[in-house]
């Protein structure tokens, strides 16, 4: 029910299609030049192998490539690029305990790091639920995370220079949107959901993707606003291409407020 995050779509893909451009020009000896800002042959090697191993698609082959990169060559310019690669990859092999650490290494690398504290802020406050004791505690580091995003994007550069300015506009839209989406899941948990409305709204104003559109009729129907509810599931019903997770999620949020209804 949710985007990767925008690590991916504002810097690393672009990136690494770029390195792999750079990787397969020839020079007259038939070598490709070394990727700008490596210091040498082997160092470049390894960042086009970075960058064709996160085209692959394959999760693992992306870590490995990262971490070899970052193991051979400590102080290499693409760390950071590399760790968030990294800890991409391993959401997208399902294991956020792994990503928040390799998130927590990237701050380490750049503490202004919009997508490392977009991820972990995101992760902090979708996997954190109402009766962990320590929930309070995981709230304030998301809090703080999601409100250095939304600091850090106030000054941050473009990510890439083939991002035009109206995508770079556009991506920050979204990351806006996904800082007020999980300031929602942590509304709700609490129980809070007056103000779960006012995210999830805010989140669906700026990006209006289906996973936000029904948090927030799940947020309206916890606040016993049914009919504000309904119509939002109504209407995400009517498309047929509908994502199976999302109409399971706004049919059981119809079912309440039809029962609340009556």
């Amino acid at each position: 029910m949710k985007r990767m995050i925008l690590t991916g779509i504002l810097a690393l893909a672009a990136g690494a299609s770029g390195l792999l451009a750079q990787g397969q020009q020839k020079q007259g000896g038939g070598q490709p030049p070394l990727v700008p800002n490596t210091k040498s042959r082997g160092e470049s090697d390894a960042v086009i192998a970075m960058a064709q191993a996160a085209n692959s698609g394959n999760p693992d082959n992306t870590i490995k490539a990262a971490e070899d990169l970052i193991t051979k060559y400590a102080d290499t310019f693409f760390k950071e690029t590399a760790l968030l690669m990294e800890a991409q990859a391993y959401q997208q092999k399902g294991d956020p305990d792994k990503a928040q650490i390799i998130g927590e290494r990237v701050l380490e690398v750049n503490p202004k790091s919009f997508q490392a504290t977009l991820m972990l802020g995101d992760l902090l406050s979708s996997r954190t639920r109402e009766n962990d004791l320590d929930r309070e505690e995981k709230f304030a580091k998301a809090t703080k995370y999601l409100n250095d995003t939304i600091d850090n994007m106030k000054t941050a550069p473009k990510p890439n220079p083939q991002i035009t300015d109206q995508q770079w506009e556009a991506g920050k839209k979204q990351i806006a949107a996904q800082v007020h989406n999980d300031f929602g899941l942590m509304a709700l948990t609490r129980k809070k959901y007056d103000d779960a409305v006012t995210e999830f709204k805010t989140a669906v104003d700026l990006d209006p993707q289906q996973a936000y559109q029904v948090r927030l009729a799940s947020a309206y129907q916890n606040a016993g606003k049914n009919d504000e509810a309904l119509a939002i599931v109504d209407k995400l019903l009517a498309d047929p291409s509908l994502h199976p997770a999302i109409k399971n999620a706004a049919m059981q949020v119809k079912n309440a407020a039809t029962a609340a209804k009556k």
